[in-house]
């Protein structure tokens, strides 16, 4: 039986799209990633499709790879998410607001002070995707010439975010009386000082912002390693997860709920989002034709320096027409590297095949008219395998126009997702309660 009656979808815009060709597909917006008025338009639809969340994954450097291959990437250039977010929350109204930021190359109360903002410019919509980030070039941009390994990366992060969320609780969520009469404008005793010192940060606080509208944003991960399971057991309330198949979401849920549970966590209080990247069509030919067409425009040259940066090794010397040799251990994302290796051996991909496939898009996918389509996010949320998808469209606007004006009401057709917003903030949306201010409990 579904852990939950009812999918949860997010939207991963990149800031627009993840497949590598999406920007040269036929009748699309190519300047879609740096044109506020199309990302405005996007939020708007997802929006009135009645979406938890518009995510931009960000990034602080330009992609990893060759430049034969960079000259052909769409995501050289966009907008800063901590810029475009609180710009889309002025013209939407209900649609959550999630972006990514490094705790690796930032600093806790910048974090906190920037979501807090975000949080209460929307009305309670933000939402703090928590990465460590994987591309090594991004330490040159912040003074540094390698960078850090990848458990130091990962003992800094929890530290991080408790950090921030001990930012986050430094006012009570009375602390602001703003008395014209006696001229106090808020309580001192219900403001606390930090003054966190740990192995990799300190930090004094009180944060400069009150409590945000939920108390905190919401938190949010990716990746699938031992350490990113860990971190998200300890402190996610919403996981974009990476399962290519029922059983490996179910297995996933599994256990990181179980890691939940012996940290004294509710594991109700977190919701499983598998990224799944859709082509729609009005028949199952025509979805197949679309995905054929989008794929046949990828470059080898792209194709390679995709397959180079999810192993984290150069791919380019590798025998196209052989197997996948044996890929070391690298200090770059764990997750990429066993998702394409598991995918070249369980289904007997060459180099070629692989890099191809990786090029456009290897993970879950889901091609089929509105129909199967929701079939099978309804397979997958009565598996107990997900509590919803991070949807990535096809293209723009075309195959988010697909999507939210022909899935989503087949979806509401069947009672599967919501046909208004029942609340508010993301976390209504997502079914998740307000933390308590550690620091004043109970206090009003």
């Amino acid at each position: 039986m579904a852990r939950h009656r009812r999918l949860h979808l997010g939207a991963f815009m990149r800031p627009v799209g993840i497949h590598t060709a999406w920007w040269r597909y036929p009748g699309g917006s190519p300047d879609a990633n740096f044109d506020f008025a199309h990302l405005a338009r996007f939020a708007r639809t997802l929006e009135a499709a009645k979406f938890d969340a518009f995510f931009m994954a960000d990034h602080l450097a330009v992609l990893n790879m060759p430049v034969e291959a960079l000259k052909r990437s769409a995501t050289v250039t966009s907008f800063d998410p901590a810029t475009l977010l609180p710009a889309l929350a002025v013209v939407t109204e209900r649609i959550g607001l999630i972006a990514t930021a490094s705790t690796t190359y930032d600093q806790p109360f910048h974090i906190a002070r920037r979501f807090a903002s975000l949080d209460h410019l929307s009305g309670g919509r933000a939402g703090w995707n928590v990465v460590t980030t994987s591309n090594p070039d991004a330490a040159r941009n912040f003074g540094l010439e390698h960078h850090p390994e990848h458990a130091d990366r990962y003992d800094r992060a929890h530290e991080f975010v408790s950090v921030v969320k001990g930012l986050w609780d430094s006012f009570a969520d009375d602390a602001f009386l703003r008395d014209v009469e006696s001229g106090i404008f808020f309580d001192p005793e219900k403001m606390h000082v930090l003054d966190h010192q740990g192995p990799h940060l300190s930090v004094r606080g009180p944060l400069n912002v009150a409590r945000p509208v939920q108390g905190w944003p919401v938190i949010v991960q990716a990746g699938a390693s031992e350490a990113g399971r860990q971190l998200a057991a300890e402190t996610a309330e919403v996981i974009f997860g990476a399962a290519g198949s029922i059983e490996d979401g179910r297995r996933f849920a599994d256990d990181v709920r179980g890691r939940m549970a012996r940290v004294n966590r509710d594991p109700d209080h977190l919701k499983i989002l598998p990224a799944c990247f859709v082509v729609v069509g009005d028949t199952e030919a025509e979805a197949r034709d679309k995905r054929a067409l989008l794929d046949g425009l990828v470059h080898e040259a792209s194709a390679i320096a995709a397959l180079s940066i999810a192993l984290g090794v150069d791919a380019s010397a590798f025998d196209p027409d052989g197997p996948l040799p044996e890929i070391p251990e690298t200090n770059q994302s764990k997750t990429g590297r066993e998702r394409a290796i598991a995918l070249a051996r369980g289904e007997g991909l060459n180099v070629r095949q692989l890099a191809q496939r990786l090029g456009g898009y290897a993970g879950l996918a889901m091609v089929g008219t509105p129909r199967t389509i929701a079939d099978q996010m309804q397979a997958w949320l009565e598996a107990g395998a997900c509590d919803g998808f991070n949807v990535m469209v096809s293209d723009v606007p075309q195959g988010l126009d697909d999507f939210a004006l022909k899935v989503v009401p087949e979806l509401q057709r069947r009672g599967l997702f919501r046909t208004e917003y029942e609340g508010t903030t993301l976390r209504e949306h997502l079914g998740l309660p307000r933390p308590e201010n550690r620091f004043f409990a109970g206090a009003r």
